[in-house]
């Protein structure tokens, strides 16, 4: 009869440990999941914000313009042969969503873009030059992509695109894009 006993307890604090494992994994996974969502948020917001640039720095004349819109972007009208600048507008990891929140530039143009989630960051620090001003901000709707005509167009492969590995480098070498 004692032995009954024994055998329920030991199967009960078996579950309560197996209980405790999974809600710690499930936390590291959420972690994880998050910093995967932020490196793509990193990666879109990137690629706006060059798209933005190349689009003002290419307006023809001499008046500099922003895009109207984000499709503005995926096809310059303005110009004689086609000039594309994003091949499609990324959506917001965050939110899931195509709906960016919107930089106002002069004249009801677009300067920027940012995600339109209240959530707050894991990475709070340790960003580019083009971004430090993500550094220590609430949510993530004041990592604000925005292109200032007074910086330098950033490079197309600036951030690997979300899931890909970097190229192994020789110790003692530095990779092609960086001599």
């Amino acid at each position: 009869m004692r032995q009954r006993g024994f055998t329920y307890l030991v199967l009960l604090f078996m579950v309560a440990i197996m209980g405790a494992v999974l809600a710690a994994t499930a936390t590291v996974w959420h972690t994880l999941a998050q910093r995967d969502k932020e490196q793509e948020l990193l990666y879109a917001g990137h690629a706006f914000r060059r798209a933005i640039g190349l689009y003002y720095e290419r307006t023809p004349g001499t008046v500099k313009q922003y895009p109207k819109k984000l499709d503005d972007l995926l096809e310059d009208k303005r110009q004689i042969s086609l000039a594309r600048y994003l091949r499609k507008i990324y959506i917001d990891p965050l939110t899931a969503s195509q709906k960016w929140g919107l930089v106002p530039g002069p004249g009801g143009t677009i300067m920027g873009v940012y995600s339109r989630s209240e959530a707050t960051p894991i990475k709070t620090g340790n960003f580019d030059k083009a971004d430090k001003d993500f550094a220590g901000t609430g949510s993530y709707r004041d990592w604000r992509f925005t292109y200032m005509p007074t910086q330098p167009i950033p490079a197309a492969a600036a951030l690997p695109p979300p899931g890909a590995q970097a190229a192994p480098v020789a110790p003692g070498k530095l990779p092609a894009a960086t001599k």
